[in-house]
C-alpha cells in the first residue's frame, strides 16, 4: 500500500510528521537514490529504498513488553564470553529481539523488564524520572535504627551521596536482618554498596517491584507479557504519553 513519505518517516520514528516535512523540504531525504524536496510524494514500504542523510530508514518493530523473574547466578546479558548462564537462555519463546531495562548483577534475582521500546527503557532508568525500584535484602548482623536512618537519609559512597531511600525492617534474626529498600537511582550495585557502607553486607538480594510492577508470584526463570493496563502504568510512571 502506498504511503506518504512524511508519514512513513514518522512511523519509522525518525521525527514527528511536521519535522519530517521540514526534512524533506530541506533536502535531507532520498528515495531510491534521488533527493526528494516536494510534499505529496508517496512510497511503497518494503519496496522503495528511503534514506535520511544517507542512512537507511526502516520501520520499527511493534513494541513488546515482558516481565521476567531473573534467577540468581544468571547474567543480565544476551551474550556472555565466559559461557555463564544468561537471561537469553530463558527467552527462547520470545521471537522479537528484546533488551533488559537496566541490570541486576549476577547474584541478584528478581524483577526485570524486557522490551524493544527504547524510549521507555531510557526513561525508566534515568534518575530524572525517579521511577522507584524496591528490593528485599537479607544482610549480615542486626541493623540498628541509627543505621536504618542512614539509609533513609542517604549514604556516602565512593561516587557521592545516595538520594534518600525508603528503608524498613521486615525481619530480624539472631545474626541477620531482612530489609526492604526502595531507591530511584540506578547506580551500579547500589543496594549492595549502601548496605556495605553501613557495615551490613548483603547475603541475598531480590528486586520485588519496578515502578507499578510487582513479581506477583511469577516463578524464577519465567516471564510473561505485560498487560495493556500495566504498560500504560509504566509509561505514566516515567511521564511518557
Amino acid at each position: 500500500m502506498m504511503e506518504r513519505l512524511q508519514k512513513y518517516l514518522a512511523r519509522a520514528g525518525i521525527a514527528s510528521r511536521r519535522r519530517a516535512e521540514e526534512m524533506i523540504e530541506q533536502g535531507f531525504v532520498q528515495v531510491n537514490g534521488s533527493t526528494v524536496t516536494e510534499m505529496g510524494v508517496k512510497i511503497e514500504p518494503g519496496q522503495d529504498h528511503v534514506t535520511v542523510n544517507g542512512q537507511e530508514v526502516r520501520l520499527r518493530e511493534e513494541p513488546v513488553y515482558f516481565l521476567f523473574n531473573k534467577p540468581r547466578r544468571v547474567m543480565t546479558t544476551l551474550h556472555d564470553p565466559e559461557q555463564r548462564a544468561k537471561i537469553s537462555d530463558y527467552l527462547q519463546g520470545i521471537k522479537t529481539r528484546v533488551y533488559p531495562v537496566g541490570r541486576l548483577d549476577y547474584l541478584t534475582e528478581g524483577l526485570l523488564i524486557l522490551t524493544n521500546d527504547g524510549e521507555l527503557a531510557y526513561r525508566l532508568t534515568h534518575p530524572k524520572y525517579k521511577v522507584k525500584k524496591t528490593y528485599r535484602t537479607k544482610v549480615a548482623g542486626v541493623v540498628e535504627e541509627r543505621f536504618l536512618q542512614r539509609l533513609q537519609k542517604g549514604v556516602r559512597l565512593e561516587d557521592g551521596f545516595t538520594a534518600p531511600a525508603g528503608a524498613k525492617k521486615i525481619e530480624t534474626g539472631q545474626d541477620y536482618t531482612v530489609l526492604e529498600i526502595t531507591i530511584h537511582e540506578g547506580r551500579n550495585r547500589q543496594v549492595r554498596r549502601m548496605c556495605e557502607a553501613i557495615g551490613h553486607p548483603v547475603i541475598s538480594l531480590k528486586r520485588t517491584k519496578f515502578g507499578p510492577l510487582v513479581l506477583d508470584g511469577l516463578p524464577g526463570g519465567h516471564y510473561r507479557a505485560l498487560q495493556p493496563p500495566e504498560i500504560l502504568a509504566l509509561k505514566k510512571a516515567c511521564q511518557l504519553d
